[in-house]
């Protein structure tokens, strides 16, 4: 009996980590577990195209370079905050703003 053992993570040129056979990031289930709070089941029922394997591959990949994702988030959401800076704002602003859904 032979058996095979996988990831489930790899790195693209960029570095970048995804979840084996999916146009998923890890980054991605990271954010939806920090965003929601959701559990590995959680996650799973939200995207059932990702096995729990996958999953926690993906939660244990992020455990191990923890560092580097944190400053990763950290830097896409100040390029995010930049970027809204710069918009102003814009027409959806100003009807969420008038609906009484943004300050």
């Amino acid at each position: 009996m032979s058996i095979e053992v996988t990831s489930h993570i790899r790195l693209d040129d960029s570095g970048v980590a995804w979840i084996d056979e999916t146009n998923v990031k890890v980054i991605e289930v990271v954010l939806d577990q920090m965003a929601y709070g959701w559990s590995p089941h959680e996650i799973h029922f939200q995207h059932p195209d990702l096995s729990l394997a996958q999953i926690h591959a993906a939660l244990s990949h992020y455990h191990d370079y923890q560092a580097d994702f944190d400053a990763e988030i950290e830097r896409q959401l100040a390029e995010a905050e930049t970027m809204a800076a710069k918009a102003g704002d814009t027409p959806l602003r100003k009807r969420l703003r008038a609906m009484g859904k943004l300050p």
